[in-house]
């Protein structure tokens, strides 16, 4: 680390100015002491190593979702800010329970560090997948549907012409069928978005008097369940959207 390389570079300066060899050989002595025992010390580990790593774990993720969060509405950059201070009132009561030990606190912690990224995720589809809602009108595609249906059904164009027709016919309906599948992705979405918030927050409330991290882990493991099935959904409309996006 900068600070050890720092103080062994500056002694071995020293002692060469000086030209003091007892300096310098104290100086490797104390760095080889150090590499042998510094590293494995549970003290400094649980005091100095621990806390630096996880300070710079969470820099890492603030700067990681800060693009990200920077392009969703006021609103929603709000939902996302709160749910991070829950987090850390999460992280700062889990350290206190002495039911959770530090390796396995760091394990739970991270589940929650993914439902966070899920949730600007989520939030992000969401948002996208409204402004599209916003930009069609879903009674002209059906009245398009219908047109369609109508020239297909009675027959009277010439075979290109109704080969023309069904074309036509088939894109709408797909048109319709990726407005139903983003309804329904943004009724789950809106849910589990609001499941996050309260579950987090029904954590912050237990966390100080459960008696086994398993409360937690079962916790954060069902709410990890819905996130994958939601981005398991959201591949699909992609997928959709895509195919639909390619034959027009």
């Amino acid at each position: 680390n900068p600070y050890n390389l720092s103080l062994l570079l500056g002694s071995i300066s020293v002692a060469a100015i000086t030209q003091e060899p007892i300096l310098a050989l104290v100086a490797l002595s104390a760095e080889a002491l150090w590499l042998v025992f510094g590293p494995e010390s549970k003290l400094l580990q649980r005091w100095v190593w621990d806390p630096a790593i996880e300070r710079g774990r969470r820099a890492a993720e603030a700067r990681g979702r800060e693009s990200h969060v920077a392009s969703l509405p006021t609103d929603e950059r709000r939902r996302v800010e709160v749910l991070a201070e829950r987090q850390e009132q999460i992280r700062r009561l889990a350290a206190q329970n002495p039911s959770f030990t530090g390796e396995l606190l760091r394990s739970e912690i991270s589940k929650t560090n993914r439902l966070v990224d899920a949730f600007v995720e989520m939030a992000l589809t969401r948002v996208r997948y409204e402004q599209y809602l916003v930009s069609i009108n879903p009674p002209d595609l059906v009245r398009e549907r219908d047109r369609f249906r109508e020239t297909v059904r009675t027959g009277r164009l010439d075979p290109q012409q109704s080969q023309i027709a069904q074309k036509n016919l088939e894109i709408v309906e797909k048109r319709l069928e990726r407005v139903e599948e983003i309804r329904r992705f943004l009724s789950v979405a809106r849910g589990q978005l609001e499941l996050i918030e309260n579950s987090f927050q029904l954590i912050a409330d237990q966390i100080v008097t459960m008696q086994s991290p398993k409360e937690l882990s079962g916790q954060l493991d069902e709410l990890l369940d819905g996130v994958e099935a939601i981005r398991e959904t959201v591949r699909d409309t992609e997928s959709l959207l895509g195919t639909v996006d390619k034959e027009l």
